[in-house]
């Protein structure tokens, strides 16, 4: 069976138990939070609930955090616990800067460990945390464990486009990568933006200093000879600009490379900020010229304002896990919310592991000889 087929048949029958659960009266996705870590803890998370149209997203939302903070903080905001909305009481934090080793054996009463156990144990569908990313990877890789026939988890994002969004990996968990590695967070990326995008068959593209075939480190290069056999939409190396420029849905590199990008963006977005605040105020002549453009800057920022595309997951374990921003306001934390409630409702772990059992049969003789 070619891996569009494939696609296809977990499409079909993906939309098949939607239906068969609504028919039931199905329970929805529970979406275990981390409310305790992060820059600013608990209110943030309360006002993303607060702001939020919680009927529409569908999800039961457990927050794990004290009790004694969360109790005030939901009742000055108008929400009330129910059956879709509950507390877990977690009396420990990870802090930002604890080491891994602290988090993973000395707080295992944390916010954040307490949800990923629920992940675990299958209480939860998914769990978001703002929290120190090492500590979330490390405790989330030796609770859930990675799906087989995947190394190592990446993190991957989605980045806006001129026509929908780019969904990049790895940012940053995986500083170098081997061939078979790029070749696994390939067939990740293209599970995850052929379900959550509803992309037939998405274009993927491995990061490379040049198009020709003859550039790159060995392993990028044996990793494109692997692609190219998979059947997955492979359309070969691309640079730099490809991140936003929409020629590729899933762009694939080392994490080293893609967290330099991620933040060099971040940097090239505020320095364009702070520029166009600067022009505009500086004169009279600027301030009405502003004005006048306002509505149009407005839809500008909305479309590449970053807390609309917060929330990176842990992909390639066996249970999903989002990692919010640290410095993430109501709005981004909302977002990561939503993107956690969309995998969960579509069953990305599950559908990697059919998928890469499928294509990694295909390219054995290939991955033999590279592993």
């Amino acid at each position: 069976m070619a891996v569009t087929e494939l696609q296809d048949q977990l499409d079909q029958e993906e939309r098949g138990d939607l239906a068969a659960k609504e028919q039931l009266g199905g329970q929805p996705p529970t979406i275990a939070i981390d409310t305790m870590s992060g820059d600013w803890g608990a209110p943030v998370v309360i006002e993303a609930l607060a702001r939020m149209d919680r009927e529409a997203l569908g999800a039961r939302l457990v927050l794990m955090g004290d009790g004694q903070i969360l109790e005030p903080l939901l009742a000055r905001a108008g929400l009330k616990q129910s059956e879709l909305l509950m507390i877990e009481h977690a009396p420990e934090r990870v802090e930002m800067g604890d080491t891994v080793s602290v988090a993973l054996r000395s707080k295992r009463l944390s916010s954040m460990r307490i949800a990923i156990d629920w992940v675990h144990s299958g209480r939860a569908a998914a769990c978001i945390s703002a929290g120190n990313t090492g500590a979330l990877m490390v405790t989330a890789r030796r609770i859930l464990r990675t799906i087989p026939g995947i190394d190592r988890p990446a993190i991957v994002t989605a980045l806006p486009a001129p026509q929908g969004r780019t969904y990049v990996l790895d940012l940053g968990a995986n500083a170098e990568c081997s061939a078979v590695q790029l070749f696994q967070f390939a067939v990740m990326g293209s599970v995850l933006a052929a379900a959550v995008e509803n992309i037939p068959v998405p274009r993927v593209g491995l990061l490379n200093v040049g198009a020709e075939q003859i550039k790159g480190a060995p392993r990028v290069r044996q990793a494109s000879q692997m692609l190219a056999s998979s059947g997955l939409n492979y359309v070969g190396f691309v640079e730099g600009d490809a991140f936003y420029s929409g020629q590729v849905d899933v762009l694939v590199c080392d994490g080293f490379s893609g967290n330099a990008a991620l933040k060099a963006s971040e940097s090239v977005a505020r320095l364009i900020a702070q520029r166009l605040k600067t022009s505009f105020q500086g004169s009279l002549y600027g301030r009405m010229v502003g004005l006048l453009a306002w509505p149009a800057l407005r839809a500008f920022r909305r479309q590449v304002d970053p807390r609309y595309y917060n929330g990176a997951t842990l992909l390639g374990l066996r249970g999903i896990v989002v990692k919010s921003h640290g410095s993430a306001d109501s709005v981004a934390f909302a977002n990561a919310i939503e993107q956690a409630t969309k995998e969960a409702r579509m069953g990305i772990p599950e559908r990697i592991g059919q998928l890469v059992g499928h294509v990694v049969g295909a390219t054995s003789p290939a991955m033999d000889v590279l592993s």
